[in-house]
């Protein structure tokens, strides 16, 4: 009876990639219920549980949008949990677990390590534990640092504790490429525009947005292979490539076009900053909707392509912008394989590329427009919106406090799918792998 009884049993057999989205549901879950609480606020009143809810997502998402200022609404019970819930997102649910299980001794079975891989988007399961103990002693190291060189000036501006206090928030929120902030006493949804012209500000928080979005892969590189560059996986050589186009070219395009009224010095650190934060940190240290519209648009761009694999970073990821314009170059050339640094590209990155562009454009793009529909705002204002979202960025141009229930909840659905990944959540729903046989083929015309 008792045989039978346990056949009939039903057993839960989670995928890896199931593991990795209900792990960031519960994470979402469970900062939702904390931030629900009245000590969570300032005022000791209850926020709604959907401004909650949003916020949290916001968090664990490593967004950035928010519908409450978090130094004016959120009491400092709120803002740890925000920044806890900000530094287990950055860093991953599964690693942050994997982080608890080495800590504490328990034995890592080869399913565990398998959703670590997955998690990690790294290249092969063998010495993962490594990579995990190195992605969080790096982490918390450059976090710490950060937070030691930015101390001085807020130390200055908000008195030690308060200062200290700042100094660590804005270090772990900037590497973990999550943008909140807590400069609202100074303005609401302020952000970073009090320190504009703060070269100090502005260089430590550009830096740690730029090794937070590399890619744990790429750091593990140059640990292991130096200035030896020859010897780096040609992911991180893509990745630095494409990484210094984004920020050169942007770059240019701000101090030549949008900010050339200011004095030279406050005109670098201005373009120099708008070039980097887009992809995907969510501070600004200029009025996005003073910006001019082609401005806006480049940003948007920044914003979808995001950082970088296995990073804290969101968006499509250079190196899926970089397949896509290799696949192309490859056509053009009438080439059979797309090729770089001497390597061909495999034809399953090739699709997974256009399959994800298409995922994040369709996204941005539909929710754009049905919340400019709902709201009857500008359709590019809400792409900037949508964008920031799916991308995980947090830059917005101040109407996300604005919108309704309906365009919110859109909002959050972005931001989770940007934070989880597509491909992961359509893994995670369809499990099975397609089958060997192959249908007839048809030549169709494209172009």
């Amino acid at each position: 009876m008792q045989n039978i009884k346990q056949n009939i049993k039903p057993r839960l057999h989670f995928t890896p990639f199931q593991t990795i989205v209900f792990g960031f549901m519960a994470a979402i879950l469970i900062g939702a219920l904390l931030l629900f609480l009245p000590v969570a606020t300032k005022d000791g009143e209850t926020t709604s549980f959907f401004d909650a809810l949003f916020t949290s997502t916001s968090a664990v998402c490593v967004t950035g949008l928010v519908v409450k200022d978090t130094a004016t609404h959120w009491s400092m019970f709120g803002q740890i949990v925000i920044l806890v819930l900000i530094q287990i997102g950055g860093l991953g649910v599964v690693t942050m677990a994997g982080f608890l299980a080495i800590i504490s001794g328990r034995k890592i079975g080869l399913f565990a390590r398998n959703t670590m891989q997955e998690a990690l988007s790294a290249h092969k399961m063998g010495g993962v534990l490594r990579l995990t103990n190195f992605i969080l002693i790096l982490s918390f190291s450059i976090e710490l640092l950060g937070a030691i060189f930015l101390s001085p000036v807020f130390i200055k501006d908000f008195g030690v504790g308060k200062g200290i206090w700042y100094s660590v928030f804005h270090s772990i929120s900037a590497f973990c490429n999550a943008g909140f902030d807590l400069m609202g006493v100074r303005g609401e949804y302020s952000s970073l525009t009090s320190y504009s012209t703060n070269a100090l500000v502005n260089i430590t928080i550009v830096i740690l947005i730029i090794v937070g979005g590399i890619g744990f892969l790429t750091w593990d590189d140059i640990r292991t292979n130096g200035i030896h560059l020859r010897r780096y996986r040609v992911q991180s050589k893509i990745i630095f490539t494409v990484t210094f186009v984004l920020i050169l070219f942007p770059f240019l395009f701000l101090f030549f076009h949008e900010f050339d009224e200011l004095p030279m010095k406050d005109r670098i650190l201005m373009s120099l900053f708008q070039s980097v934060t887009p992809r995907t940190a969510g501070f600004n240290t200029a009025d996005y909707s003073a910006m001019s519209e082609s401005g806006e648009a480049m940003t948007i761009l920044l914003m979808l392509v995001g950082g970088s694999p296995g990073s804290t970073a969101g968006g499509m990821k250079t190196t899926t912008l970089a397949v896509l314009v290799l696949s192309a170059f490859a056509v053009f050339r009438r080439n059979g394989d797309a090729e770089c640094f001497g390597r061909r590209v495999m034809d399953e990155a090739v699709k997974a590329a256009g399959a994800i562009f298409f995922l994040y454009l369709f996204l941005s793009f539909g929710g754009a427009l049905s919340i400019s529909a709902i709201e009857s705002l500008p359709f590019l204002s809400c792409f900037f919106e949508t964008s920031s979202a799916i991308a995980t960025v947090g830059l917005s141009l101040g109407i996300t406090p604005t919108l309704s229930i309906v365009s919110k909840s859109i909002l959050i659905i972005l931001m989770f799918v940007g934070r989880v990944g597509g491909l992961t959540l359509i893994y995670a729903t369809v499990s099975r792998r397609g089958t060997m046989a192959k249908l007839p083929q048809e030549r169709i015309t494209v172009g």
